[in-house]
């Protein structure tokens, strides 16, 4: 019902995305927003196996062009999509591509530092999907307003951490506890991890709410492309997580 609709800290979800008005073309569904989900990450992982292979035939520099492409136009594209809904059923299938041409690129250069990490980073993603899907589809986890409230401003915390990082970078230097591989460090990224899970609860509860409210039909599309950007979130989280731990060892 629309009176359980949680506020997400998902930025792409955050406030009530789905409370809009036209429904004349028929209304979101859960199964609707699945299977568009489904066709997205399909179109993200052909994104990303052509950006791979290009890495992996003509070598890191052949590969940059696309994923910086990737990571500007999705972007560009991601901001698109939330402040004008209506174009996603354009927009999201296009961004998951983009994306996927930066996940790719990511992920090449960090294997080829780290033999199999990316398959690992990819096997540990879904793991941490299927797993918060479970709990949220058995009652066991809920998006209460507690953990709503913590899970916002925890978020919060961390865009802001990395926001301050970027900044500092510019100039040479950098929040260590961020990018090294110190004990604290690699604390920070699994707490890290275990927030971008729990923003798929949010997700999945305002995606629910959108469905049972009637939203309209358009709204599957940008209910897919949510779970997308949550997805590409925990995947690099994961990774960089992954290599942390690599490096530790190394």
């Amino acid at each position: 019902m629309a009176n359980n609709f949680f506020r997400t800290s998902n930025p792409i979800l955050r406030g009530d995305p789905f409370a809009t008005t036209d429904a004349s073309q028929g209304t979101m569904t859960l199964n609707g927003t699945i299977h568009k989900t489904g066709i997205l990450f399909l179109l993200l992982i052909a994104g990303a196996s052509w950006t791979w292979y290009v890495a992996g035939a003509e070598g890191m520099a052949a590969a940059m062009p696309w994923m910086i492409g990737g990571l500007i136009g999705g972007l560009a594209l991601a901001l698109a999509t939330c402040f004008v809904k209506t174009w996603a059923p354009l927009t999201a299938p296009v961004y998951a591509v983009l994306e996927g041409f930066a996940l790719g690129g990511i992920s090449a250069y960090f294997d080829q530092s780290y033999a199999g990490i990316a398959s690992q980073a990819v096997a540990a993603t879904f793991g941490v999907f299927l797993v918060m899907l479970a709990l949220y589809a058995s009652g066991m986890v809920r998006a209460t307003p507690m953990l709503v409230r913590g899970v916002i401003a925890a978020t919060g915390a961390v865009a802001i951490l990395y926001l301050v990082n970027m900044v500092m970078a510019m100039f040479g230097h950098s929040i260590g506890f961020i990018n090294d591989s110190s004990p604290m460090s690699i604390a920070f990224s699994g707490f890290v991890v275990v927030l971008a899970a729990f923003n798929l609860i949010l997700d999945f509860s305002a995606i629910e709410a959108g469905a049972e409210s009637g939203a309209p039909k358009y709204m599957e599309w940008f209910g897919a492309f949510s779970l997308i950007v949550t997805l590409v979130w925990l995947y690099i989280e994961v990774l960089r997580l992954l290599t942390k731990t690599r490096g530790r060892r190394s």
